[in-house]
């Protein structure tokens, strides 16, 4: 919406009734309910809002990163209503929104894949026999998954079967497609995503990488961009990989390609996402870009702007998602009142949310509150940055992510960048971070040797930023 009412365009939302007192609602034009609090009968309704939308002359609808965002569905009811989506085409998101399809799209551009089978395995005879071939530890994965559901790492010949029928179980409950196939357990993976930007002219670009590792069930909480790890080279090689991706799938809009990167930096296509990531702010502050702004243009029929050669990294950004869950009691998500809401300001610090004091959180949606996210020269500049920001994000009534992000940032694995999708399971514990809370001068000591010892090579020096997201700093 902000970025909408730069460019002089008028905003209408929708809201559930649990939603009614949200930020979003008060900052549009016009707004209307679709319906009570559970998604099913309020933000899943397209005939709804596709009803809305004829009713109020409405043009586009931008679908965020939730519900009907990769629905090919509702793309295609809009198209047939003459409704512009924000997003790409309707076959980009069929072909992207299945892993086995997707896997066969790209398969003759030269993309690195994980090895092991490229259609649904059904029974388990024929699992064990492509286990057998691929090496345990395999990874059972639902073709039509996401957030980590219908996915089982299985380490043991003796619990294929039992590993298989529960996967199969939770697809089906959760996306009503039971396919799953088999592939490698690659050890030790790094998740390390890049951006693409497309227009309908052809043209198509990668925006660089985002390091997305530290994960609690297979969910992001801490990105950041560029990557510690990822060579030029490296990085050329895997920009070049994801615009070989959207190629594949004739892809336009902004879309993420994510990779997996062993432990040699061997890397290896995952999936594509047809929508814009919770993540694209650090990418945002590392290019200029307003990635809504180019959404909105290409969604007009516009060129893209500028060329590969044209976009560099400047600085470094790290984003913590601000969630209402209990990270000394496994992660456990709760509800209730805001009773303190007051998050940091300051230069370089960006703030995405939609809370204020006093506010219920619901039971119904992701438990995602806001988005923190810090701007640095370096790395390690970044980290100090994030570190202080925390320190002043003040927030009561319930419990956040807040004190393990503070954990993430003060950790000798986290500064010096040797840390993978693991992370939690390696190094947090309740203890862990409750000994980490008293323990930040040694970590500041170490963040300055490590920055002495490894002058930010991988870092490109700073030039001007002109993204509209630093006028509101």
């Amino acid at each position: 919406m902000r970025t909408c009412r730069k460019l002089g365009i008028k905003t209408v939302a929708i809201y559930s009734e649990a939603d009614r007192n949200s930020r979003h609602v008060r900052m549009a034009d016009e707004a209307f309910c679709v319906g009570p609090g559970p998604s099913a009968q309020s933000y899943l309704r397209a005939d709804e809002i596709i009803r809305i939308c004829l009713e109020n002359e409405v043009d586009a609808i931008h679908p965020g990163y939730g519900f009907l965002s990769e629905n090919a569905g509702f793309a295609r009811k809009l198209e047939q209503n003459n409704i512009t989506l924000i997003g790409p085409s309707p076959e980009s998101m069929e072909v992207m929104g299945s892993k086995l399809a997707s896997k066969e799209a790209v398969k003759n551009y030269n993309v690195p894949m994980v090895p092991g089978v490229n259609e649904a395995v059904e029974d388990a005879e024929e699992a064990m026999r492509i286990a057998k071939e691929v090496g345990f530890p395999i990874l059972i994965k639902a073709s039509a998954g996401g957030g980590g559901k219908g996915m089982r790492v299985v380490e043991r010949p003796e619990d294929l079967e039992s590993q298989m029928k529960m996967a199969i179980s939770e697809a089906i409950s959760s996306f009503g497609d039971g396919a799953v196939f088999i592939e490698r357990f690659v050890q030790k993976p790094r998740h390390i995503e890049i951006q693409v930007l497309g227009d309908t002219h052809g043209n198509i670009v990668h925006l660089f990488e985002r390091e997305c590792s530290v994960q609690r069930r297979h969910q992001k909480l801490v990105e950041e961009a560029p990557s510690a790890v990822l060579t030029p080279e490296l990085r050329k090689q895997m920009g070049e990989a994801a615009v070989n991706v959207a190629k594949a799938c004739n892809y336009f809009g902004a879309g993420t390609v994510e990779f997996l990167v062993d432990g040699d930096l061997n890397f290896y296509f995952l999936e594509m996402n047809t929508r814009l990531q919770v993540e694209h702010p650090v990418t945002e502050l590392i290019t200029g870009l307003d990635l809504v702004e180019e959404q909105i243009r290409v969604a007009e029929g516009g060129k893209l702007s500028f060329s590969q050669d044209d976009l560099q990294i400047n600085g470094h950004a790290i984003e913590l998602r601000v969630c209402t869950e209990d990270p000394f009691n496994d992660f456990l998500p709760n509800i209730g009142r805001l009773e303190t809401y007051n998050p940091p300001k300051g230069e370089n610090i960006r703030v995405d949310d939609f809370v204020e004091s006093g506010y219920e959180i619901p039971i119904y949606y992701d438990n995602m509150i806001s988005k923190l996210i810090v701007w640095g020269e370096s790395r390690f500049d970044a980290i100090l940055k994030m570190r202080k920001a925390i320190a002043e994000y003040e927030i009561t009534g319930l419990e956040t992510t807040l004190p393990f992000g503070a954990f993430v940032m003060n950790h000798p694995a986290f500064i010096e960048g040797n840390f993978d999708t693991q992370f939690i399971k390696n190094y947090f514990t309740e203890d862990a971070i409750r000994t980490a809370e008293i323990d930040e001068q040694k970590a500041a000591a170490l963040l300055a040797v490590h920055l002495l010892q490894n002058h930010s090579d991988v870092v490109l020096p700073v030039t001007e930023r002109d993204s509209p997201w630093f006028e509101n700093r």
